[in-house]
């Protein structure tokens, strides 16, 4: 094929063909490719300037976008220029993808192909390891993050999610994008001071209104410490699963100290007694009455449940104290020493649990975060790099956001 037919195929400005070889048998196109023209001017890779001179020249094999069956190397010429700023470099150029073994659009385009399928298919299609294939990604990621514009962060969220056997990671997310924005190993105080040491700098912390947390004390050591002058909110979700926990230790209580009928009604109902009951069907709730009106401190545990969920409904935080304090006092009387247990947690923390009332957090965008954050491990059946795993679950909520708004 004639090299100014195969030139106009590449569509590398500046750039010619001057030789090229085909391998019938590999299905393999090597192309030589050298500038054109005889006053070429050289970009140093270190300062960006044009130099004309060079030190030495040498030929560099890079893969291309494959023709059809046929995969393309190209053996570029890559000069040593003599830059007057920075001495001896080598030149930038700007269709390869820095010292890497393929162009720049090769990458992208592996890159692309990442966004629908797991490392490992890519791989299988491009021919390369899964490790490579795993680069290219995160290295697009990093430069698409890069690109997007910097928003000021005002209400944040910290939880954990399991991450591989024995293991967890504290997940910071930025609740009004709702979307991951970093995450650490393990969940200690230092993990979240290692947050605010690497992402969020003392001139960023004075954005932050309010922090949506759990009641898990190493966390909240570390926001007092970094955010003095934000909220801390705790999670509505975190809240409620002691209130469930009270529930079902309420309920084997019960179960153990009763024989015969109420046992054998009990057993096997742990679900409906942690489900509301407007979620109940009409059958479902037809059980749980038939155990309330053989067991009143089930009733009382199950009305006691549904009765503090209406805590997150005031917007005054007056009126959602005395209602807590209420809740409290109806409790004073009755047999139930999982839930006097429980007065003393909710007590401690009332602070935070009130302070929703002047700062409306979205609680469901946090376990939104940690669902997508699961599901993304699932399809990728692992991730060892968690940087890596972030940047594909903000890619992915990001274009999920886009798509919704079209």
């Amino acid at each position: 094929m004639p090299e100014q037919i195969v030139g106009r195929i590449l569509r590398l400005a500046g750039y010619g063909v001057y030789q090229s070889e085909f391998d019938e048998s590999a299905s393999t196109a090597t192309l030589w490719v050298r500038q054109l023209g005889s006053d070429s001017s050289y970009t140093c890779s270190g300062c960006g300037i044009g130099v004309r001179s060079y030190r030495s020249v040498r030929e560099r094999p890079v893969r291309d976008l494959p023709w059809g069956t046929w995969k393309v190397w190209l053996i570029v010429e890559v000069h040593r220029v003599d830059c007057s700023r920075c001495g001896v470099k080598t030149e930038r150029l700007e269709f390869l993808e820095g010292k890497h073994p393929y162009t720049r659009r090769f990458s992208e385009a592996v890159a692309r192909d990442c966004e629908d399928a797991a490392a490992s298919r890519v791989a299988s299609k491009w021919g390369l390891s899964a490790q490579t294939v795993r680069r290219i990604d995160k290295r697009a990621l990093q430069a698409w993050s890069q690109r997007r514009k910097r928003r000021p962060l005002r209400l944040m969220g910290v939880d954990e999610v399991f991450w591989k056997k024995g293991q967890c990671l504290t997940i910071v997310s930025d609740l009004e994008l709702g979307e991951p924005i970093w995450a650490g190993p393990e969940r200690k105080q230092e993990t979240l001071d290692r947050f605010f040491a690497e992402k969020l700098p003392p001139r960023r912390r004075r954005s932050v209104l309010a922090v949506c947390v759990d009641m898990w004390e190493p966390f909240l050591l570390s926001l007092r410490k970094h955010l003095p002058g934000a909220a801390i909110i705790f999670d509505k979700f975190h809240v409620m699963k002691h209130v469930n926990e009270a529930v079902d230790e309420t309920r084997r209580a019960e179960f153990f100290r009763h024989k015969g009928v109420l046992r054998a009604v009990v057993r096997g109902k742990r679900w409906l007694f942690l489900t509301r009951w407007r979620n109940l069907t009409r059958r479902k709730r037809g059980q749980l009455n038939e155990v309330f009106a053989l067991n009143r401190r089930l009733f009382k545990a199950y009305f006691l449940k549904e009765q503090i969920e209406r805590l997150w409904t005031y917007t005054y935080e007056g009126a959602a104290r005395r209602f807590f304090e209420e809740w409290v006092e109806s409790i004073k009387w009755q047999r139930l020493p999982a839930f006097k247990k429980l007065i003393g947690t909710l007590t401690r923390h009332l602070d935070g649990i009130l302070s929703h009332c002047h700062h409306k957090v979205p609680f469901g965008v946090v376990e939104a975060i940690n669902g997508n954050i699961r599901a993304m491990i699932r399809r990728g059946r692992g991730y060892r790099d968690h940087e890596y795993l972030i940047l594909k679950v903000q890619k992915s909520t990001a274009q999920g956001r886009l798509a919704k708004a079209a």
